[in-house]
């Protein structure tokens, strides 16, 4: 690195996990990159808190041999950057940025601060247009749109992974003249997860319009802190200066919370729910704002944050404040994991607030948006069916409420239970008339009539 080097430290004052606090720092300024000066290795870190008394540094990696009598510190003029080019596409780096997957160092057309800002709201384009997952529960019932945040809520156990995969390898836009790119940065993965996330990108061919972060849960904890940050980075200049439209996948979100209270405990900060931080809302805004659409360029950042709802708790902190900062949630349901159902997302808690911004005649079909409430409002009657069935007994239904149990159990088996299958948007709209097939047309009460006659019973499937 070829950045001046400003002032030099021998004043560490204590050690306290992967922080130092040193005493009588002048010049110093929140998120200053520094070097760690041992014996026989130099180590890095960054200025994460300035008082009178103390300026606290976060280092890259462990503190064992750092010894406050004789370690030096010194701290550069600039925050931590990345630096960026067209060529980091098909390659795998680390959570700080370094290239792990034995290819040649990268050669940057520019560097950028990772503590990118949120996008200006007055330049902020509202969301539009269809990005396909070919997962017909997210396509058809709760459609991921250009520039939205919507995360993916799971439980410990539950098949996140395996869902992500199977978006990694089928995601796409509409045209095919448009140039889509896949950002994923995994936090606190274990090595198992690490390798399986490598194998899906490699073995799908995915990773030839990817780049991968991976920070692993034996890395340092600033290190996790910094993942999504040089993946974000990394997203807006591809979208925004390269044009292209981009699919941000940040996994796991709880880990990286985990590490944010981590962090706070060791600067003896006032815990607030739970004992994560009380600005920890701030912070999650800070990197799911980076996602959206600018006015007068081309490209997108679309975020899939993936987040692990301790103890399936939907109203823990994790959770609770990504779904106030967040445009909806996608649910892992547990119910329908033992029984084998993949995914096993369950609509009816699941829900794409800017769903109607990129669906529609010109983007998937006319017939979707009626058709999806349809689907909805039914299968949420033939759940209910059923709970009145395990206490009256299914002899005591009517025949039409038999119907609406019929229905929930096929749309569970034959709509969302895809397997591995990639469905384009056309055959998940078939699938869903033909469900509704066994209605009829009187109880279809949420779609016009004249899109009943026009595609009911396959009529018109063009």
């Amino acid at each position: 690195m070829k950045d001046l080097l400003v002032r030099e430290y021998r004043s560490i004052f204590t050690i306290k996990g992967p922080l130092i606090f040193l005493k009588d720092v002048s010049g110093a300024f929140l998120g200053d990159f520094v070097e760690i000066e041992l014996d026989d290795e130099l180590k890095y870190g960054q200025v994460i808190e300035l008082s009178e008394s103390f300026t606290v540094v976060q280092v890259f990696g462990t503190t064992g041999k750092i010894s406050p009598g004789s370690t030096r510190v010194r701290f550069r003029e600039e925050v931590v950057k990345i630096d960026l080019s067209p060529t980091m596409l098909g390659r795998i780096f680390s959570g700080g940025g370094k290239a792990i997957d034995g290819g040649e160092p990268i050669a940057p057309r520019v560097r950028r601060d990772v503590h990118g800002a949120c996008v200006n709201p007055f330049r902020r384009e509202p969301p539009r247009d269809f990005i396909q997952t070919g997962i017909s529960v997210i396509d058809g019932m709760n459609t991921l749109v250009r520039g939205q945040k919507l995360p993916i809520f799971s439980g410990a156990g539950l098949p996140a992974n395996e869902i992500v995969s199977q978006i990694i390898k089928n995601a796409r836009v509409a045209d095919k003249d448009e140039k889509f790119a896949i950002v994923f940065a995994g936090m606190g993965l274990t090595s198992r997860e690490a390798d399986f996330f490598i194998d899906s990108f490699r073995f799908s061919g995915a990773l030839e319009h990817s780049v991968i972060f991976l920070n692993k849960a034996d890395d340092a904890v600033i290190e996790n802190l910094l993942t999504p940050r040089f993946a974000l980075t990394t997203a807006e200049y591809f979208a925004f200066e390269l044009g292209m439209q981009v699919l941000v996948i940040l996994s796991d979100i709880t880990h990286y919370c985990n590490a944010l209270r981590e962090v706070a405990s060791s600067k003896d900060e006032v815990p607030g729910r739970r004992g994560y931080p009380g600005y920890m809302y701030t912070d999650l805004a800070g990197i799911y704002e980076r996602a959206g659409r600018i006015k007068s360029l081309p490209g997108s950042i679309t975020q899939l944050p993936i987040l692990t709802m301790p103890d399936d708790d939907i109203t823990h902190p994790i959770p609770d404040l990504t779904g106030y900062i967040t445009e909806g949630q996608i649910v892992i349901d547990r119910a329908l994991h033992r029984k084998g159902v993949f995914p096993p997302i369950n609509v009816l808690p699941s829900l794409s607030r800017l769903m109607g911004k990129g669906i529609g005649a010109g983007r998937t079909r006319e017939d979707h948006r009626q058709l999806s409430d349809q689907i909805y409002m039914c299968y949420a009657k033939g759940v209910e069916q059923r709970s009145v069935a395990a206490v009256i007994g299914e002899d005591g239904l009517t025949e039409i409420d038999r119907l609406y149990m019929k229905f929930a159990d096929e749309f569970e088996s034959g709509f969302i239970d895809q397997g591995i299958i990639d469905r384009g948007i056309i055959q998940t709209l078939e699938i869903g008339w033909r469900l509704l097939s066994i209605f009829p047309s009187s109880e279809l009460v949420r779609i016009n009539r004249e899109i009943i006659e026009k595609y009911k019973n396959g009529k018109n499937n063009e």
